[in-house]
């Protein structure tokens, strides 16, 4: 990065660097020598945005945290840094576009856990002989 560019330390809180094309396609290179770098350079910068975005939707800074991190792992593990296309928009809105739908994910999830959870459960074994007759 030249000198005196912005990065995630020197910007504000929330706000996203400008992205680098060239380090999103090494990074999205496992066979580019500085690959592990690139990749790392992103995380670091997207990192805190992205965590301020999650508290601005309500989370806890703990949950925030968690959510950020989670995002993190699965958008690395799942390779969905090859998506991104510097013909469709800016990287921070790819990004950002799919935290979004990583946190409703993670919101439906956590709601359907709860479905049912206030109804008294019954027994089939109590109730046999009136469901026969």
């Amino acid at each position: 990065m030249p000198p005196g560019a912005p990065s995630a330390t020197t910007l504000p809180a929330g706000c996203f660097a400008t992205t680098r094309w060239s380090t999103v396609a090494r990074a999205s290179d496992p066979g580019a020598p500085d690959s592990r770098a690139a990749l790392e350079r992103l995380c670091q910068d997207y990192w805190p945005p992205l965590f301020a975005f999650a508290l601005r939707q309500g989370r806890d800074p703990h949950t925030a945290e968690d959510l950020t991190q989670a995002f993190f792992a699965r958008f690395l593990e799942r390779d969905f840094l090859k998506a991104a296309d510097r013909t469709r928009g800016k990287f921070r809105t790819f990004l950002l576009t799919c935290f979004e739908h990583f946190l409703i994910h993670d919101w439906e999830k956590n709601r359907a856990a709860k479905r049912g959870g206030q109804l008294p459960l019954l027994s089939w074994d109590e109730h046999r002989e009136a469901l026969e007759s």
